[in-house]
């Protein structure tokens, strides 16, 4: 048998019929961008994520980025960011012309350690980005408490946590805006890439559908120098078919996830995902630790279980970021979670006994 990390092909043939006439009724529509599947998502997601506003946008780093954009932040700011996310965090603040600052994370959760802010706020720093990683709400009202004496910003990073609660709310319209990538491999994935920004800030949302758009509100009239960054009718129409199964699909996951949590308490050697009492997590991912990650990789993969790395090398080691000179600093919980973390087959569409034999080699291996 062969268990693979993720299944895309099940979720085609689970909503085929669903998927094939929203892409009919596209193309025979003769709309194709910013038209009403774009309208009609957009108000579906806001109502999901239990916020005012949602603006479909190119991708999940486009969210990020324009969300930046539209609060004015930009060259000589600062903004507070995980060291262990995934490098598109860091690049929509470079994009925006703003410096990237790394706070290490909570050792146990891995999001964000809202006590490390203090160390990191300058008069520069304009905005933080509370990403969930994992599909596991960050800890945002104790961010907030600390970012609100100073004005500073909070922005939701929620690129893995389609439906997640932080204090039995959806995340998404906890903070300032919340930025969502659609890439297929999301809990709420399109066929081919996508974003969105959710806010409750009206005045924020109308910034961004105008700076999405060529800074125009109608066509052959600028207000600004904006962007080509629109999700498109397509797209909108097979996101609003999954979003009807989006709750269902991630019940499934947090079965899964329940499963490999019981199966796998006090396996010797191995650290388990800590999910707090204020966050009700999506499992986007299944992230245990072990100290010898590779060697472990290798076993799964000999057993034929596909696994994932997420993220073999963190943001500052990258080449990418080279100029900054940021090899020298010390973030050795981010660096040491980079050589540990190992991410387990898990999705709506993994059986219970594929996720059983997982365990049982995940076992075998520590015997």
């Amino acid at each position: 048998m062969r268990v693979p990390f993720l299944d895309l092909e099940a979720a085609y043939r689970e909503l085929r019929d669903e998927l094939d006439a929203a892409a009919r009724r596209v193309l025979a529509s003769g709309r194709y961008v910013l038209g009403p599947e774009l309208e009609a998502f957009e108000q579906d997601f806001a109502a999901y994520c239990e916020a005012k506003f949602c603006i479909g946008v190119a991708n999940g780093l486009d969210a990020l980025h324009l969300i930046l954009r539209a609060l004015e932040i930009g060259p000589g700011a600062e903004v507070i960011v995980p060291a262990n996310t995934y490098i598109a965090t860091w690049l929509a603040v470079s994009y925006a012309g703003a410096t990237p600052v790394p706070i290490e994370p909570d050792e146990h959760t891995y999001n964000l350690d809202p006590s490390r802010l203090e160390e990191v706020i300058t008069s520069r720093t304009r905005a933080i980005v509370a990403v969930h990683l994992y599909g596991q709400p960050a800890n945002v009202d104790a961010i907030k408490n600390v970012a609100a004496p100073y004005g500073i910003k909070v922005i939701e990073d929620a690129a893995q946590a389609h439906g997640a609660r932080y204090q039995g709310q959806r995340v998404g319209g906890l903070a300032d805006a919340g930025a969502f990538s659609f890439y297929p491999g999301k809990n709420l994935g399109a066929l081919g890439d996508a974003g969105a920004v959710v806010t409750n800030d009206a005045a924020l949302a109308d910034k961004i559908k105008v700076i999405r758009n060529y800074g125009s509100r109608s066509k052959y009239d600028h207000e600004e120098k904006g962007f080509n960054s629109r999700l498109d009718e397509m797209q909108a129409a097979l996101l609003r078919v999954k979003l009807s199964r989006l709750n269902e699909w991630n019940e499934r996951r947090k079965k899964l996830a329940t499963l490999y949590l019981h199966e796998l308490e006090g396996v010797p050697n191995q650290i388990l995902p800590l999910v707090p009492g204020f966050a009700d997590p999506v499992w986007h991912l299944f992230v245990v630790r072990h100290p010898d990650r590779d060697r472990l990789r290798q076993h799964l993969t000999d057993a034929r279980i596909d696994t994932l790395i997420h993220y073999p090398c963190p943001p500052h080691l990258q080449r990418a970021y080279a100029d900054r000179g940021l090899q020298s600093w010390s973030l050795p919980i981010s660096e040491r979670m980079a050589r540990e973390v190992l991410s387990l087959p898990i999705g709506p569409h993994l059986s219970d006994g594929d996720a059983e034999y997982v365990v049982s080699q995940l076992m075998r291996f520590n015997e």
